[in-house]
């Protein structure tokens, strides 16, 4: 029994070795960006942001953010981090993330573009594949997210009208309020193709008071002429057909009130 067991020894240390070999090779990773500086951590992370692996930047600058804690480093890491969730389809986190930094840093230097980030991460121009597959015009979906990111743009441009975001914002407010009253005028459209008259001429209403400016205010008159009409409301129907007269002399648009003319969101109106 002692010999059996005395030669059982050299294998009971080989794989105590080979196990202890393996833990040291799995905790190596994280063992090495423990011991990396504040700098380290913020150059690799630029360095996997640059190639594209924003999930791994991401945690990268979230652990530089813990690391560099009350510093203007990390305030830095908290919006590159937020930058990162956008860039990898995170949109909610990233909202998440730039939230408290704009509770947390009121007078950072980088407020600004905290700002335009928040608005970026909400603003949407691209429809996407299911939206190409059924035709789905932006106007037709929901326009909450549109309204947030216009008033982080908003914001940017009130308290930092020289930012260096400014301009960029300006063309994008412009575009979410075109979109707005498109979407008003898409369920006003809705309404009156049903004949529910009374219902199209308030949205179509909102349009003319509120985004009087946007080209969908035509589109707004043109809707309320027809649905006085329906309604035999004829004194308001040729007010409403006067002031498109006047407004928008050269004006072609089909009975429901849409126009087939698209423009892409970065086009000046």
């Amino acid at each position: 029994m002692l010999q059996k067991s005395v030669l059982s020894r050299p294998i009971a240390v080989v794989l105590a070795t080979m196990l202890a070999l393996l833990a040291g090779c799995a905790s190596t990773p994280k063992d090495a960006e423990s011991k990396w500086s504040a700098e380290r951590l913020y150059a690799e992370a630029k360095e996997e942001a640059s190639l594209g692996n924003y999930d791994r930047a991401g945690k990268l600058y979230e652990r530089l953010e813990g690391r560099a804690s009350g510093t203007a480093l990390a305030q830095q890491a908290q919006i590159e981090r937020a930058y990162m969730l956008y860039k990898s389809g995170d949109k909610a986190q990233a909202q998440s993330v730039l939230e408290r930094f704009i509770k947390l840093h009121p007078t950072s230097a980088a407020l600004d573009y905290a700002l335009y980030l928040q608005g970026l991460v909400n603003f949407n121009d691209n429809l996407g594949l299911l939206g190409n597959l059924s035709r789905q015009d932006l106007s037709e979906r929901d326009q909450q997210a549109a309204r947030d990111s216009y008033q982080s743009f908003k914001q940017l441009v009130d308290q930092f009208p020289q930012s260096l975001y400014a301009d960029d914002a300006r063309v994008r407010m412009n575009y979410i309020v075109n979109t707005l009253a498109a979407y008003e005028v898409h369920v006003a459209s809705y309404y009156y193709r049903r004949g529910a008259y009374v219902a199209a001429v308030n949205r179509a209403q909102t349009v003319v008071t509120e985004f009087q400016n946007s080209p969908s205010a035509r589109q707004a008159l043109y809707i309320m002429r027809q649905s006085y009409d329906k309604l035999g409301l004829i004194t308001l129907r040729d007010d409403a057909d006067r002031v498109l007269a006047k407004s928008f002399p050269n004006t072609t648009i089909a009975e429901d009130g849409t126009q087939a003319t698209k423009r892409p969101w970065w086009q000046f109106w």
